[in-house]
Formats: structure tokens, sequence, C-alpha cells
């Protein structure tokens, strides 16, 4: 059926009743689950009141509290903007002091000063050889760094059972009719002023955006990673009823 995975085709079933079955995988309990995060200078953008690296922390709360309802150890790997600290490592475990001690780590990164860009392929890499045992993976980013990311998340996705939540704002796919606004990019510094009261502008701007997202599903599919999009303006209650309709989907045609 759509979604299944090839890779769990039970061959010997398969081969007896002359019609293709795959295995059914009960979730396994007590597995760590990890919280992969991007820190970099985009993720300090918003449009409105939130930014998405807000919403990045009120998900890694929301998801951390049902995880560890269901027995989950909840651990953390920060993209850290900092000099000389690229990789910050939160251990999985249990406990709400734990959970408190994640947030409040997170919490601490401070936003990039200065323009600020982080490749996503080297801290995805670095992420494998710290989880050598199969977990469930949140990767959560806005995927906007330089290209080269899309095989590490496929490598990724290889090993645990992964989801990538690609954090948003509204502005990214649609300009405002606003006139004469400076923008700048927060990983590169480049700056460019756009007049956004011009029609073939906003239609041009929103093509790209979505020819962006054509580009991100088509990753997640060779990947064989779900994906889920969790903008500025989003609810957390619906975008944790995705997840769920997400893991429900997959335990389902397994």
């Amino acid at each position: 059926q759509a979604h299944d995975d090839v890779r769990h085709i039970d061959w010997n079933v398969t081969a007896r009743l002359q019609v293709p079955h795959v295995r059914l995988h009960q979730q396994d309990r007590e597995v760590s689950a990890w919280f992969l995060l991007d820190m970099s200078g985009s993720m300090g953008f918003g449009s409105g009141h939130t930014r998405k690296r807000d919403r990045m922390l009120a998900f890694v709360g929301l998801m951390g509290l049902l995880l560890q309802r269901h027995g989950n150890r909840v651990g953390a790997l920060i993209l850290s903007p900092e000099p000389g600290q690229r990789l910050r490592h939160v251990p999985a475990r249990m406990g709400r002091r734990h959970l408190l001690h994640l947030m409040d780590t997170v919490h601490s990164v401070p936003l990039p000063t200065q323009p600020h860009s982080s490749p996503l392929a080297p801290w995805l890499q670095q992420a494998q050889s710290v989880l050598r045992r199969r977990s469930q993976v949140f990767v959560l980013s806005d995927f906007l760094g330089p290209p080269g990311w899309a095989q590490a998340l496929a490598a990724l996705a290889r090993r645990h059972d992964g989801i990538a939540v690609r954090l948003c704002d509204p502005f990214e796919s649609a300009l405002p009719e606003a006139g004469l606004v400076w923008l700048q990019d927060a990983e590169s510094g480049e700056q460019m002023l756009l007049d956004t009261a011009e029609p073939g502008l906003r239609q041009r701007y929103a093509a790209q955006a979505q020819a962006r997202e054509a580009a991100f599903a088509q990753a997640l599919a060779s990947a064989g990673m779900d994906g889920l999009a969790l903008s500025t303006d989003d609810d957390l209650v619906q975008a944790l009823r995705q997840y769920l309709a997400l893991r429900q989907g997959r335990s389902l045609h397994a």
C-alpha cells in the first residue's frame, strides 16, 4: 500500500500467499527519542510575535512530555552558533527535571549577533556517530542552509525512525504588499531592497517558495523520512495531531 517501506517486506509470507506483505512493528517502549535542533541564524526570524526558534522550543517541550509519558527517554543534539562549540549534547534520560534541564540548555543557546550559517550535513553526520542505537529522531530545522543535507538525512533515516520538522514563517512563502523593504539574509548577511508593491515580484517570490517546498518534499521522499511543517503562526495542538496521524499511518501500513 502507499507509504509502505520495501525494507519491511516479509518475503516468506509474500512467497507463500503470492501477495506482498510487510511486517507489522509494534512501537517499542523505553526507546530513546532525540531532538536534533538547528540553532543557526535564520531560526531567529519571525514576521509576527513568534520566531521559528520559539516555535521549536514549544514543540520540544510538548513532545518531550508526550514521549516521556509513553516511557521514552529524551535527549538533544544542538547545532550551536557559538564559536568552537558546534554541537551541544544533552544525554537521553527520563524525568521531569531532566526535561526542564534539556529545555533550559536549548533556551540558553544565544542567538547569533552577526549573520551566521551552519551547514546541516556535517551536523547530521556527527549525530549518526553519537546515536549508536536505533532511536526515534526529530530533526528540527528550516532546512535553508547550504545544500548537501539530503544525503546525510537519508543515511540517518536508514538507521533510525526519523521525522523532519521544518520550521517556517508565512513571509517565507508570500511577501506582503508593503512597498519598499530592506531584507537581510540572516545566514549570509546579503541585503536587498525590494519593492513589494510590484505584483510580478511577489509572484516570482511565491513561485520560488513553491519550488523550494517541492524540492524539500522530494528530498524527504528519497530519504524515506516523514515530514511535518510547523509555521510560526500554527497551533501546536494541530501540529501534535499531524504528528500522531503520521505515527498512526505508519503503524497501519507497516
